[in-house]
């Protein structure tokens, strides 16, 4: 019966799955142009005020972000119909992006695949340990998962390890074609940033983008990081995982202002994404609100989302996220009671 609800669900989902090409043509033109317009207004506004710059550096890097859910649509060939066309895009706003293409690509589908396993964890995904795994946890690795888990170092170191510096390297067994995408994707950023900086000056270059990238950086992995950590999100052993469990429990709906969910591309209806990946990302919403199962799943606001903050651990016997404070109450309870 269960299986049979599933199949039920997918199939009412597949109708949304084939890509619009005016819709895309016209989502690309409504990003790239504010984006790059931005971008020079930034650059220009540096002679007036920096707090101008900072201004239009904070837009600009909204529609960044925007720019990375084209390339996300591109790496699961949803943004067009053609698998060519989507590597071309997705290459150039990958470069725009400085995520690598390919590399990304398999990560995410990874992603996609073993998202709430607990057996398969890893690849793409937030590091996350169990309470029991912390609690039988060396003194250093406990260490190093706070300081992970801090949100300073992950959204704001966060951004500059993964971005900067883990993207511009291959997987150990990457394939040829993998790592020339790789190779092609850091020689265009990095004669990018030279003729930008050879035409406005390193430091101009720096004062604009800087901004820029921390911002969108931060803002797309706090979108990550919401979209599967909060209280009731859903996690299984191999043996007991389910995909489509996976998808619409284990990825929250993330409820946004209309601004900030045209923004970020639809990705707050990360339930129907992860459900189906080939849904692009203008048709997430209408698959949402067409589709009545979708609707009952876990829902998180603006202000809601802020409590996924102090969420480090999974509990695997109450089956939800919980913080340092809680481990530690816990722990004081059950030497009480062995007294």
């Amino acid at each position: 019966m269960i299986e049979q609800n599933q199949r039920n669900l997918r199939k009412q989902v597949a109708p949304f799955e084939k890509a619009n090409t005016k819709d895309s043509v016209w989502q690309l033109v409504n990003t790239l142009i504010p984006f790059f317009l931005l971008w020079f207004i930034a650059y220009k506004s540096l002679s007036v005020s920096y707090l101008l710059t900072l201004l239009f550096a904070v837009i600009a890097a909204g529609f960044l972000v925007r720019v990375f859910i084209i390339f996300h649509d591109c790496c699961h060939h949803s943004f067009f119909k053609s698998r060519k066309a989507n590597k071309i895009l997705g290459t150039i706003t990958g470069v725009l992006t400085v995520h690598p293409y390919s590399q990304w690509q398999h990560e995410h589908s990874v992603h996609h695949a073993t998202s709430s396993n607990l057996d398969k964890r890893g690849t793409g995904d937030i590091w996350m340990l169990t309470v029991d795994e912390y609690q039988a946890a060396t003194f250093w690795t406990r260490a190093a998962y706070r300081f992970y888990r801090n949100p300073i170092v992950m959204f704001g170191l966060g951004p500059i390890y993964v971005f900067l510096l883990k993207n511009r390297f291959n997987r150990k067994d990457a394939r040829m074609k993998e790592r020339m995408n790789t190779y092609l994707t850091n020689i265009l950023i990095v004669v990018l940033a030279a003729f930008l900086c050879w035409g406005i000056g390193w430091v101009n270059f720096l004062l604009v983008q800087g901004p820029i990238f921390m911002i969108s950086g931060a803002a797309g992995i706090w979108l990550f990081y919401v979209q599967h950590t909060f209280e009731d999100s859903y996690f299984e052993e191999d043996q007991d995982w389910e995909y489509v469990k996976a998808a619409v429990e284990g990825s929250s709906f993330y409820k946004l202002p209309k601004l900030l969910q045209w923004v970020t591309g639809n990705i707050g209806y990360h339930h129907v994404h992860h459900l189906s990946p080939r849904v692009p990302n203008y048709k997430l919403e209408a698959v949402h609100n067409h589709t009545e199962p979708l609707k009952n799943v876990p829902t998180i606001t603006l202000s809601t989302s802020l409590a996924s903050l102090k969420f480090h651990l999974w509990d695997e016997t109450a089956k939800k996220f919980v913080g340092f404070k809680d481990l530690r109450s816990s722990v004081k309870m059950k030497s009480v009671k062995q007294i």
